[in-house]
């Protein structure tokens, strides 16, 4: 970067900088958005080369920064992201120059009709969509075996930390990656099962998964909309909460966010002493003897923590931990599902169905097909109509295990607040569309970044949110990864 003034900046404060530091700045005459937008841009040029997290920049970026400038100088900020820079995961709908393509080379040419209402929310809070980030293609819902964070159009994310020798975490990889390198100040993921608690975990991140209809997932390229939502992804708790709030809203496009929303205050979510006679369920069973042993040392630490922080915590076991779990309810609804979406784009898009998607990808397969579509191919299989009864059973199923005898048994018959999980402990809280958010916990002998997650029913964000919020003000445990600049003789750390 040539400019001094931006390069001290970049090096010195932004590397770890949160929103309410960059609004500071921003509103002392110090900093401009412009600014934060360069800030980025460059160290996108440096460092992305090596991990592969962002897969196409905003062309109007910083004209959009240079507005939001000029409104604050004349009107005063419209809230705390007006002027940040955010990332949107490649199945996030912006009609703007940018293209939605899921990672999938079908879609490279696709320009949505319209913004999805989380980018119309996101541009309506001030945020700068600074343009968005490689995912695992079709939000791993294409191939089996298909490696977290590979894409035909952007090809592999790398993780950060290790140099990419850890796994980043699906589906929202790019995402998760770009925010742990600090390539913007915060991004929006998506998740079905893991896609936003996994990659946070994987990233040493802050992953906020809400309740389904919390987040709208109108103009959202899909998998599933039993398990479907959009979410935060953060360095912290506070820049994930403040990200939640500018996208979560009613919908009258997506009938699952016309329920009675919770409200969000800060003065009720950000306390040191959050934990302070919290009841936490502590869940080992089916979890921990799949761990590394640094991982399971780390969690017992993170269990610790809570009981020294005020909370009391009760071992729990849940009976749907041993329930055994297909993906069908995933297959029906991925055709119907995405037929609907590729129905609604421009004449100039070549595929209108799954099936369209499935013969692109045998006529380009040398690009397209390193790890198959076998799961499109199932998928496909389907009627789309979703009358099939295994596929009602299969829902009804899901939804009575991770309810009934899953999260809503454990709150009741242990009398606790929320559940504790090592890592992501995504699948039954999934299945059952309850929000989990996940917080960094440490990190193995040999660096690789672990989180927990708390976990409760449904639109309880603001609980899980006041827990993660406190612990993470007590352990502090994040830190920046060391980076590869483009050249591989040489090494920058960020700390």
């Amino acid at each position: 970067m040539n400019n001094p003034r931006l390069k001290s900046l970049m090096e010195e404060w932004l590397p770890e900088a949160t929103i309410d530091d960059m609004q500071a700045k921003m509103e002392s005459g110090e900093l401009t958005s412009h600014d934060l937008v360069l800030m980025y841009q460059a160290r996108i040029a440096v460092f992305d080369k090596t991990i592969h997290s962002v897969l196409e920049l905003n062309p109007d970026a910083l004209h959009i920064a240079a507005a939001l400038d000029s409104e604050r100088k004349l009107k005063g900020a419209r809230g705390p992201l007006h002027g940040i820079p955010v990332l949107l995961k490649d199945n996030i709908d912006t009609h703007d120059k940018m293209h939605t393509s899921a990672g999938s080379l079908a879609l490279k040419d696709s320009i949505a009709p319209k913004d999805s209402f989380v980018a119309a929310k996101l541009r309506e809070a001030g945020a700068v969509i600074l343009g968005k980030t490689n995912m695992t293609e079709w939000a791993n819902f294409m191939a089996n075996g298909m490696k977290s964070g590979y894409s035909s159009r952007g090809g592999q994310v790398l993780n950060p930390y290790g140099h990419g020798k850890f796994d980043v975490g699906g589906s929202s990889a790019g995402s998760g990656a770009s925010i742990a390198a600090n390539l913007a100040a915060v991004a929006v993921g998506t998740e079905t099962d893991g896609s936003i608690l996994n990659p946070a975990s994987q990233n040493s991140l802050v992953g906020i998964k809400p309740t389904v209809g919390l987040v709208s997932r109108s103009g959202i390229i899909p998998i599933a909309h039993t398990q479907d939502t959009a979410g935060p992804m953060a360095r912290t708790v506070k820049d994930a909460v403040y990200l939640l709030k500018a996208i979560a809203g009613q919908d009258p496009g997506d009938p699952a966010t016309m329920l009675a929303l919770p409200e969000f205050e800060n003065n009720d979510l950000f306390h040191s002493k959050g934990l302070k006679g919290a009841k936490i369920g502590i869940a080992r069973e089916e979890y921990i003897g799949k761990l590394s042993e640094d991982q399971e040392q780390i969690f017992q630490k993170a269990v610790d923590k809570l009981e020294e922080l005020g909370a009391e915590v009760v071992e729990v076991a849940i009976p749907a931990s041993k329930a055994k779990w297909g993906y069908k309810v995933l297959s029906y609804e991925f055709k119907a599902d995405l037929n609907a979406y590729l129905s609604r784009l421009t004449p100039n898009i070549p595929v209108r169905t799954l099936a369209d998607v499935i013969a692109f990808n045998y006529k380009h397969g040398e690009k397209t097909l390193k790890y198959g579509q076998e799961i499109l191919l199932e998928s496909e299989e389907t009627s789309g109509t979703l009358t099939e009864a295994e596929y009602l059973n299969e829902l009804e199923y899901n939804l009575y295990m991770s309810r009934e005898q899953g999260v809503d048994y454990v709150l009741k018959e242990y009398n606790v607040d929320a559940i504790l999980f090592p890592m992501d402990g995504s699948t039954i809280p999934s299945k059952a569309g309850y929000p989990s958010v996940t917080v960094p916990a440490g990190y193995t002998s040999e660096g690789e970044p672990v989180g927990i997650t708390f976990t409760g029913t449904a639109f309880s964000e603001p609980l899980l949110i006041k827990l993660a919020y406190a612990y993470e003000q007590a352990t502090m445990v994040r830190r920046a990864p060391q980076l590869r600049i483009n050249t591989e003789e040489k090494i920058h750390t960020t700390s």
